[in-house]
Formats: C-alpha cells, sequence, structure tokens
C-alpha cells in the first residue's frame, strides 16, 4: 500500500468506526398499546425504534426525526387507515420501505396502496415473530441497497462537477488568487462542507494569499492556531479530526468552539515532493465520507496542485 492509499485509509477508519456504531431507524404505528409496546420490543436490539400511536402522531414524528428506514403500521386504525398514512409519507420520503399489519380482509386498499409503491408487503394479525423479523430484515436490506445506489449516483456526478469545474477555472483565471475562491467553493459544495479554505504554503509557512468559501457568507481563518495544520505541514500528510468535541487535545481550542466546527480535514497540496499550500475542509456536525469520497478530495487536491505549479511558472 502507498502513502496516499496508506492515509486515506487511516482517515476511512475513523468514519467507518462511526458509521458501525449506528442503528438504522424504525418507526412502528398501531394504535394498541400493547402491539405498539410489543413491537418496540421486538426490534429494539437491531434498530433504533420510533413509536407512534395514530398516523397523525407518526407523521409528526417523521417531521422531527426524518427519514427512517422502515415503517410498520397498523392498517386499521382511528383517523386515518395505514394506507392512508404510508402514501402520505411518500413524496417525502421515498427510499423508506414501508410494511402493513392487517387482521382484516381489506385487499382492495392493500392492493392499491402496492400497486401504488406505498407497501413493500403486509403482514397479517396475529403475526409471527420470526417471520415479521425477517421481513424487515429484507426491508431493511433494501433500504440500504437504494440508499447505496442513490449515493453511488450522486458521487459520480458529484465527481464529473468537480473535476469540471477545476479544469474550467483553472484554464479560465488570469491569476493564481483568481483561482483559489472557486476552488474552495467547489470542494465545499461538493462535500457538503459548511466551509473550506485553500491557502498558500511558502518553505511550509502559510502566506497571505488564500480563497475562502462558506455557506454563510463568513469563514474566519484560524489555520495559522490550528494544531492539525501544524501536523499536516510537519508531515505532508492527511490530517482530521471527526468529532472534535470528543477529542481532549482539540475540544477546548478557541477557535473550534467560536467556529462551532465539529470535524476538520486538512489535506496539503504538493507537487513533485513541493508543499505549495493546504486544503481545509471544515463540518459543524461529525461527518461522514467514504473511501472513494475520500480519493476524490486526494485526486482533485492533485489536479489543484498542477494548477498552482502551472501558475507559479507563468
Amino acid at each position: 500500500m502507498d502513502n496516499t492509499n496508506l492515509e486515506i485509509e487511516q482517515v476511512r477508519s475513523q468514519f467507518s468506526s462511526r458509521e458501525r456504531a449506528k442503528k438504522l431507524k424504525i418507526l412502528v404505528v398501531d394504535d394498541e398499546p400493547d402491539n405498539l409496546d410489543l413491537l418496540y420490543r421486538t426490534f429494539r436490539r437491531d434498530f433504533n425504534v420510533l413509536k407512534a400511536d395514530s398516523g397523525v402522531n407518526a407523521l409528526q414524528l417523521l417531521e422531527e426525526e426524518g427519514e427512517v428506514a422502515v415503517i410498520i403500521s397498523d392498517q386499521r386504525m382511528p383517523e386515518m387507515k395505514g394506507t392512508e398514512f404510508l402514501s402520505r409519507t411518500l413524496p417525502q420520503f421515498p427510499d423508506t420501505v414501508r410494511i402493513i399489519l392487517t387482521g382484516f380482509t381489506d385487499i382492495e386498499d392493500l392492493a392499491e396502496a402496492i400497486n401504488a409503491g406505498q407497501v413493500f408487503k403486509y403482514i397479517t394479525k396475529p403475526w409471527e415473530s420470526g417471520e415479521l423479523k425477517e421481513v424487515v430484515q429484507r426491508a431493511a436490506a433494501t433500504y440500504d441497497l437504494l440508499k447505496q445506489r442513490t449515493e453511488e449516483l450522486r458521487r459520480a456526478n458529484t465527481q464529473m462537477q468537480l473535476l469540471t469545474v477545476l479544469v474550467e477555472v483553472t484554464q479560465a483565471a488570469s491569476s493564481l488568487e483568481e483561482t483559489l475562491a472557486p476552488i474552495a467553493q467547489a470542494f465545499s459544495e461538493s462535500f457538503t462542507a459548511d466551509g473550506c479554505i485553500v491557502q498558500l504554503t511558502e518553505e511550509n509557512t502559510l502566506m497571505a494569499t488564500q480563497g475562502v468559501y462558506s455557506k454563510t457568507g463568513v469563514l474566519e481563518n484560524w489555520l495559522s492556531q490550528d494544531p492539525l495544520l501544524e501536523a499536516a505541514i510537519a508531515t505532508g500528510q492527511i490530517q482530521s479530526c471527526l468529532n472534535i468535541p470528543k477529542d481532549p487535545n482539540l475540544s477546548s481550542l478557541a477557535h473550534y468552539q467560536a467556529a462551532g466546527v465539529q470535524a476538520h480535514l486538512i489535506i496539503p497540496i504538493i507537487y513533485r515532493q513541493q508543499m505549495l499550500g493546504v486544503l481545509s475542509l471544515q463540518w459543524q456536525q461529525p461527518c461522514n465520507l467514504r473511501a472513494d469520497e475520500l480519493k476524490l478530495i486526494h485526486l482533485s487536491v492533485q489536479l489543484v496542485a498542477i494548477a498552482l505549479s502551472s501558475s507559479h511558472s507563468r
């Protein structure tokens, strides 16, 4: 494994440990307290289980909690049938997998819901615990696959857009300074960072020349005070912290507290063993990056290094 892949793997392992600890969220909906409690107890080991006693309350809960992987809903409930409730979740949460529990022969309602893509499967009451668990596991796997395919498409589009922007910016700019802010914006938007700084270095020291982008339009540059920046310059390697509030070496630093930054990735910009600058990606929440996203960042930074080297030689 070369140094680049080793660096990426070291950063990636931090993200992986966070991902493994995270349980998928599911929502169980039933107006009968005993059934609701049974569903909760059945799945709480394997999932983060949310529960609601009506379709109306379930819709409100989804507004507060956001997307869940699977919804298990009773069909016959006061105020709103299960199929009606599920149909109302479809526009906002198209990837969520939906399961109906029914003790009645509502074939017409169920058939219509299944044909409309609102219901993955229906289970008759009283259900058998093993069967329901198997169905929910398949539903969760289906959700994971849908999210994976969606993410793969998003990443492919991100790669094309980022590389296109980098090429266009470096070709069109008349000066080195003109390239830096658009590059910072392209990286920030491509990796949903709250802020990005591209800053040049000379003899391993930060220069004043920089490009800054922030979603809010304001981003203070405190890199000169940052231990991760110091380590990146000293080693020439990627430095990161994914959960700054839990890092005793960083959480007490005033600049992280003031900026509200909870995840920080620093990538040295190196061309032919010469450090030309650094790229800082900052998030205000802990974040997850896939191995291929880290590789894309590294590849894109290499393109930036070539562009900066070209500008220096003009």
